[in-house]
């Protein structure tokens, strides 16, 4: 297949990921993978005690997502991934230079997100890491191959906008000949 094979729904905790990735995945009929679970226990650990990760603590996680997705394209598969992917360092990882592949950034406020985190239960990462975040941030830029959405609106509207902007045919759930380097935000 030519074209967008692989979706990463990113952003800081709490912008929405891992909902909206899930719908993407399940309106495409793609698989769907929940980055937070690959991250090993010791990062975890940290993250429940409040402590920013490192770029070292982050690299062998985000292989891992490479991985996974690489381990899809080997099985002639699509999926969806949620992972956070904040520098322009930690995506180039993930993509590793491939053309079927593309970001979807959830923006949104920090008012915003720390409300959401603070109404979010069951999850190890605590709303002090907010800022963290959001200092760690690299937003996508022009050249690389990423779609900019403003997460203020719900999750439904917001994959129906991702659809729509990247032109995919919902029957067939394949990309219309678009590839990640003609998107951008």
């Amino acid at each position: 297949m030519n074209g967008l094979r692989f979706i990463v729904v990113m952003g800081v905790s709490g912008c929405g990921k891992s909902t909206v990735a899930s719908l993407l995945a399940q309106r495409l009929g793609w698989l769907f993978a929940e980055g937070d679970l690959l991250h090993p226990p010791a990062n975890v650990e940290k993250m429940r005690q409040g402590v920013p990760l490192t770029d070292e603590d982050r690299i062998p996680w985000l292989q891992e997502i490479a991985g996974s997705i690489g381990r899809w394209r080997a099985d002639g598969t699509a999926g969806v991934v949620a992972c956070s992917a904040l520098r322009r360092q930690y995506r180039e990882i993930i993509a590793d230079g491939a053309a079927d592949l593309c970001f979807v950034y959830l923006r949104g406020g920090r008012s915003l997100i720390r409300e959401r985190l603070l109404d979010r239960r069951g999850h190890f990462m605590p709303s002090t890491l907010l800022d963290s975040q959001l200092d760690t941030l690299e937003e996508p830029a022009s050249d690389e191959p990423a779609l900019t959405v403003e997460t203020t609106a719900p999750a439904e509207e917001l994959v129906e906008a991702v659809l729509r902007t990247l032109d995919f045919d919902r029957l067939s759930a394949r990309a219309a000949g678009v590839s990640p380097s003609a998107v951008s935000g």
